[in-house]
């Protein structure tokens, strides 16, 4: 049986007391909903502009990812929650970017987007990711 182990790290904001940033088990790395918090400071970043806060939230991501032994390019699958419908086409534009700086292979993760209401009423999005580790 593969041992399961939290991944903690200081460039992501605290997670909350109910759940890890991050856990790995086996090959697989799972990254808990991140948004756009600076992670010194855990104040959410960048209000009103989705486009802002995407990237804030997915270099979060990306953070948890590097503690886990992972990097963007190992991500199989992100999903990505936004409170309202006219946010995805920045939000799309932003994701591009960051995937295609990460992502050397050319070849995007696997991707669902959903429009819900968030946590905290500053979020306009927020992002988890699936990874393959080595």
């Amino acid at each position: 049986m593969t041992d399961k182990t939290a991944i903690r790290t200081d460039g992501s904001p605290a997670p909350a007391w109910v759940f890890s940033q991050g856990v790995r088990k086996g090959p697989l790395l799972q990254v808990s909903g991140q948004g756009p918090q600076d992670p010194r400071t855990s104040e959410y970043v960048h209000p009103g502009d989705v486009r802002a806060q995407t990237r804030r939230t997915l270099e979060n991501v990306k953070a948890i990812l590097t503690a886990g032994g992972a990097t963007v390019e190992d991500v199989l699958m992100f999903r990505v929650y936004l409170t309202k419908r006219e946010d995805f086409a920045p939000m799309n534009e932003a994701y591009g970017d960051f995937v295609r700086e990460n992502c050397p292979s050319g070849v995007p993760p696997c991707r669902t987007t959903v429009f819900t209401g968030l946590p905290h009423e500053a979020m306009l999005v927020e992002i988890d990711a699936l990874a393959h580790v080595g």
